[in-house]
C-alpha cells in the first residue's frame, strides 16, 4: 500500500472527475485520478453544448484538461482501473488492477455508465459519427434531415417529441412490437412519423454516414442520421452498490446534494447518478463536489486547531 494518505480518491477521469480534481488541487489537496481511458463517448467525433469548447473532440478535451492540472503538484492522475474499494477505520482503501492500493478519507466515484447498444448490424459503423443518443449534443448537425429514431416502449414517444425538434422528417423504427398504446401509435400518424415495427436486418452506410435503414422483408428506407432512444446503459462501476450505495429504478446511484451519498466520505457524480449528464453538466457536479467536499475538510480542520 502506498504509505502517503491521500485525501481524495476520483474514480473516472472524464470532465466530472476532471474538474473535481481541478477544484481540490487548488484548494491544496492531495488527490488521485485513477481513469482506464475509455470514456463513454470515444466513439464521438466532437462534442457540443460545452461553452468554449463547441465541437472539440473528447480526446482533445482531455488531454487539455491532463496539461492543465500538470500545475497543481497534489493532483495525481494514473491510468489504471479501480477494481476494489473497502472501508476500513473511516478510511477508503483502493485497489487497482494494476496491483495499486492507495488510502484516502474521501472518494469520488465519476465512473459514468457503459453503453450496451442494440444489436443491429451495421450500428456500430455509424454510432458517434451519424447516429447518437444525445440530440443537445449532435441534434443540430443532423437539423432537418431524414432521420431515423430506434426504439421502443414508454420511452419512445417522449423521445419523439423531442428528436421532432430538430426534424420533421422521421420515421420511427421499433425492430419489432413497438409495446406502445393505440393513442401514442395515433399521435405519430397524425404528426407524419411513419412507425415501422418490422424487425431491421441492418444498417447500410459509407464511412460512417448513415444511407439506409433495411428490414427484414428486403424493404429499405433511406436514412441520413438517426437517434437511439436508448443505448442499453450500465453503471460503469458496481462498487458504490457493494459498498451499500442504493439504486434507482433506473438503475442510477442516489444520492443527496452536492453527490454525497448515504456512506460518510462518498460522492457520486455525473452518468453514474443521472444516467446521461452531458459534458458541461459533468464538469459542473465535479465543482459542486469538489467545493463541498473542500468545505468539509476546512471545518474538520478548524476544529482540531481548537482542540
Amino acid at each position: 500500500m502506498d504509505t502517503d494518505l491521500l485525501d481524495v480518491v476520483i474514480a473516472g477521469g472524464g470532465p466530472g472527475g476532471l474538474n473535481a480534481a481541478l477544484v481540490l488541487g487548488r484548494s491544496l489537496k492531495k488527490v488521485m485520478v485513477i481513469d482506464e481511458a475509455h470514456p463513454r463517448n470515444e466513439v464521438t467525433i466532437k462534442s457540443h453544448g460545452f461553452l468554449t469548447r463547441d465541437g472539440i473532440s473528447p480526446t482533445a478535451l482531455r488531454q487539455i484538461a491532463h496539461e492543465e492540472l500538470k500545475t497543481y503538484k497534489s493532483v495525481t492522475v494514473v491510468k489504471d482501473v479501480v477494481e476494489d474499494v473497502e472501508r476500513h477505520n473511516g478510511f477508503f482503501i483502493t485497489k487497482t488492477k494494476n496491483g495499486k492500493i492507495v488510502k484516502s478519507q474521501k472518494m469520488i466515484f465519476a465512473t459514468g455508465m457503459k453503453d450496451h447498444l442494440p444489436a443491429i448490424p451495421g450500428l456500430d459503423l455509424v454510432y458517434g459519427k451519424t447516429v447518437f443518443h444525445c440530440p443537445y449534443c449532435d441534434g443540430w448537425e443532423r437539423k432537418n434531415e431524414p432521420l431515423a429514431l430506434f426504439g421502443s416502449g414508454a420511452a419512445l414517444l417522449p423521445f419523439v417529441k423531442l428528436i421532432f425538434n430538430w426534424s420533421k422528417d422521421l420515421i420511427v423504427f421499433t425492430n419489432g412490437p413497438a409495446h406502445i398504446g393505440t393513442e401514442e401509435k395515433q399521435q405519430l400518424d397524425q404528426h407524419g412519423i411513419q412507425l415501422v415495427e418490422t424487425p431491421v436486418s441492418g444498417l447500410q452506410s459509407t464511412d460512417g454516414k448513415l444511407e439506409k435503414v433495411l428490414l427484414e422483408t428486403g424493404e429499405t428506407f433511406n436514412r441520413t442520421g438517426g437517434f437511439l432512444a436508448s443505448t442499453g446503459e450500465r453503471q460503469g462501476s458496481a462498487i458504490p452498490a457493494r459498498l451499500g450505495v442504493p439504486v434507482n429504478d433506473r438503475n442510477e446511484y442516489e444520492t443527496g446534494s452536492h453527490g454525497q451519498t448515504n456512506i460518510n466520505g462518498l460522492f457520486i457524480i455525473g452518468d453514474a447518478k443521472n444516467t446521461f449528464t452531458s459534458l458541461i453538466g459533468a464538469a459542473s457536479q465535479g465543482y459542486e463536489a469538489a467545493v463541498k467536499i473542500n468545505g468539509d475538510f476546512a471545518a474538520e480542520n478548524w476544529d482540531k486547531g481548537l482542540t
